[in-house]
């Protein structure tokens, strides 16, 4: 696994590159707010089709799959380098377009490979893990972008994502996993494959209120971030900068949060730690509204301990009782679900907050977080004897037994 987590590092640090100068080449180029804006939903986007895109994962095997998706962003990035001014913006959108369905992909392609490769005792560890990977990169690139784009432009920050999805690609293909052809046999309409994996997540007593805990955490997280400029402004007197250090420590919390979700998931059940990480958010949000820069710090740390716990039991959940064959269905499925709330969130937000004060805002998202949090504790324990895949027909197995194996250690 180490091979995997390496690459999933370097195509982070990437990503995260140009995911923070897109918006910022725009505004550079046009010098318009609302183009600059429309740079984030270009990428993010196609995540509303993840469901439809998720079931290429399904077809093939992952792993050329995900070498092949690496390659073809190593290859098609460079174009960007002919976008200087402003009659060119148009490539780079469509370019953001492509990446974020190239994400949908590899999203799928990645949580499939792991569900079908790792044990299930090992699936929690390894998500964490890979979650503080991501964090850490977060941490670092934001700085390394931003001082390449001020020095000398996008271009180079665009070739700088291209090496890390050429290295990606490399590190994906020496990767030790033996995998099961899918049979042709499974594959039916791309539309019947698609409903498939929508009809498996509503047939699951155990993703469903799991699923639903993860959209609704990215829907207070959207209105909290929208919020974040409010609460350095008026409520701690500080300079809008300053939102960066919230952000920074907010990092730290979630670097941590990946290190324990793997101990905490051997001990508890997702529900429990999905419940636990939304209440620690929920109450975090609330103590935001104090005008206290310490409380402000700590609450930062808390929100980075407390959602990625809720994302770490949805995926962990999904690889578990998915089958082996509708994994990246489901889990595509699970992902556009999840994180869809959050981009509307961020845009409602907006507004909200020019309307109502954060001091009753933080307090009301806070109250509604610590509610669905004790609603989802309170909501059924699993079964014992072990966790229990669902058919694609609608039948339960015993879990465990995936379509492939992957050696070395996590």
């Amino acid at each position: 696994m180490r091979w995997y987590l390496t690459g999933t590092v370097v195509s982070g640090f990437g990503t995260t590159a140009l995911w923070l100068v897109s918006g910022i080449w725009v505004k550079s180029l046009t010098g318009s707010d609302s183009l600059a804006a429309l740079a984030a939903f270009a990428l993010w986007a196609p995540v509303l089709l993840g469901p439809l895109l998720g079931t290429l994962a399904d077809r093939v095997r992952r792993r050329p799959l995900l070498v092949v998706l690496n390659t073809a962003m190593a290859l098609l990035l460079p174009v960007l380098l002919w976008v200087e001014s402003a009659d060119r913006v148009w490539l780079l959108f469509a370019v953001l377009v492509l990446y974020g369905a190239q994400g949908a992909v590899h999203e799928a392609a990645e949580q499939a490979l792991v569900a079908t490769t790792l044990d299930e005792e090992r699936l929690g560890t390894f998500n964490g893990l890979r979650m503080t990977a991501n964090e850490s990169v977060k941490l670092i690139a934001p700085l390394v972008a931003a001082g390449l784009f001020a020095r000398y432009g996008g271009g180079p920050v665009a070739l700088l994502d291209a090496a890390s999805f050429a290295l990606a690609a490399v590190l994906f293909a020496l990767m030790p996993v033996r995998e099961e052809r899918p049979a042709r046999s499974a594959r039916r309409h791309w539309w019947r494959e698609t409903a498939e994996g929508v009809r498996l997540l509503r047939a699951s007593p155990v993703l469903r209120p799991l699923v639903a805990t993860g959209g609704f955490t990215m829907l207070l997280a959207g209105v909290n971030g929208a919020a974040i400029y409010a609460v350095v402004d008026s409520g701690l007197g500080r300079s809008p900068a300053y939102a960066g250090v919230l952000y920074t420590v907010q990092g730290a919390g979630s670097v941590l949060a990946g290190l324990l979700a793997g101990p905490l998931l051997r001990r508890v059940p997702e529900r429990v730690l999905a419940a636990a990480g939304l209440g620690l958010f929920a109450v975090a949000v609330g103590v935001r509204a104090l005008p206290y820069g310490a409380s402000a710090l700590a609450a930062s740390a808390v929100i980075g301990l407390g959602m990625p716990w809720v994302l770490v039991a949805v995926m962990t959940a999904v690889q578990r009782e998915a089958p082996a064959e509708a994994v990246g269905r489901l889990a595509a499925t699970a992902n556009t679900l999840v994180f869809a709330p959050n981009a509307l969130a961020i845009a409602f937000g907006a507004g909200l907050v020019a309307v109502v004060d954060v001091r009753i805002l933080l307090p009301l998202l806070a109250l509604a977080g610590t509610a669905w949090a004790a609603g989802l504790a309170a909501g059924g324990r699993r079964r014992e004897g072990g966790f229990r895949r669902l058919r694609a027909d609608g039948l339960a197995v015993r879990g465990g037994q995936g379509a492939g194996s992957m050696e070395g250690g996590a």
